[in-house]
């Protein structure tokens, strides 16, 4: 594990689920470090919401979580091309219940004292968040890997 944080280059993917959209939904991230190895992880359930406030929430605590660990900078991968676009000012978010979520996640990405980058990946290189998400439905409690 590289132990210069100031150097550090890490990897969030996060996911959310919902069964029903809306329906019981969840939420799972995983941090990595430059090999590759899992510095934190967490899949919980959130409630009844939609699909994508469950990927938005997931991007949330996510990021909530990669700002604990100092890094040089972070590569956000989700696999929603939606929030990836509208993160990026591609899309305009019109919801209004994402339009509160966007901003949260608009504020901590500005609290990030590292490089950011955001991008969409195909859903099988998001396994691990993915697994989270119905490991946390499934078994209705907060899980990690």
């Amino acid at each position: 594990m590289n132990t210069n944080t100031s150097a550090l280059q890490i990897t969030l993917r996060s996911d959310g689920a919902s069964r029903g959209n809306p329906g019981s939904a969840s939420i799972g991230y995983v941090v990595l470090d430059n090999a590759g190895h899992i510095l934190k992880s967490l899949g919980k359930p959130i409630g009844i919401k939609t699909n994508n406030q469950a990927e938005y929430l997931a991007l949330i605590e996510g990021l909530k979580g990669a700002l604990q660990i100092p890094f040089a900078s972070i590569f956000i991968e989700i696999d929603s091309e939606l929030i990836v676009k509208q993160i990026k000012g591609e899309y305009r978010v019109k919801d209004l219940s994402l339009k509160e979520l966007f901003l949260q996640v608009d504020s901590l990405l500005s609290q990030a004292k590292g490089k950011w980058h955001i991008k969409h990946i195909r859903r099988a290189f998001n396994k691990q968040a993915d697994q989270l998400c119905n490991l946390a439905l499934d078994k209705n409690q907060e899980v990690s890997l």
